[in-house]
């Protein structure tokens, strides 16, 4: 998605440091709780160098987010291009993402974090987090409609159902430290798409 910001393959290393370094201290410390002062010196430049390279700490937390949405949504495609053609399995592919996902990402979902921090409905970080969101309820509508959910019921509807499970596995992942959460949230799913699907296809056992 283009956003205004850096794209990542334009960045000089300098540039790269700064944004790994950010990308670090606001996920796990928090965007309000880390100042420029302290990405500056932890990338080991100096503010100006810090602003030259950016703008504003506004631009910095859209970049971050940016390259996490891009990482994010690079992953669920690498796994539709090798999932099967079951239907059902394709419409989880979203939810068989999670689990890598989620393994080094114990603070739950970044987006989510930063929609939180970022009242204010022009930020260009609360921007990306809301399209992040909105991608893949998107992409869950596409992929019922492509296993032919789309007669007798309403697509957007269960699109938005898939998108609240996936969403509170994330959840329930984080905060309530459960790691049987994707699986079950998967499960549900699945009763969900099945369901949906005609005769002929609902009857079939989906790969996974």
């Amino acid at each position: 998605m283009s956003t205004g910001t850096h794209s990542e393959q334009s960045l000089t290393p300098g540039a790269r440091r700064i944004l790994d370094v950010a990308s670090e201290l606001f996920y796990w410390r928090g965007i309000n709780a880390v100042g420029v002062d302290t990405i500056a010196a932890e990338s080991g430049v100096t503010k100006r160098t810090l602003y030259d390279r950016f703008g504003s700490k506004d631009n910095l937390v859209a970049a971050y987010l940016e390259a996490r949405d891009r990482r994010w949504r690079d992953t669920v495609t690498a796994r539709l291009r090798d999932a099967p053609p079951d239907p059902v399995a394709r419409v989880l592919v979203p939810f068989d993402a999670l689990p890598e996902w989620l393994a080094p990402s114990t603070r739950g979902c970044g987006f989510s974090n930063a929609f939180a921090e970022l009242p204010d409905a022009d930020h260009p970080g609360r921007r990306i987090a809301v399209a992040e969101k909105t991608w893949l309820r998107a992409l869950f509508r596409d992929l019922l409609t492509e296993a032919g959910a789309a007669d007798g019921n309403d697509v957007e509807a269960l699109a938005t159902q898939l998108l609240s499970l996936h969403e509170g596995a994330v959840i329930s992942y984080a905060v309530a430290n459960d790691d049987s959460a994707v699986a079950a949230a998967r499960a549900a799913a699945k009763v969900l798409v099945t369901g949906a699907l005609p005769g002929p296809l609902a009857d079939q056992p989906s790969s996974r």
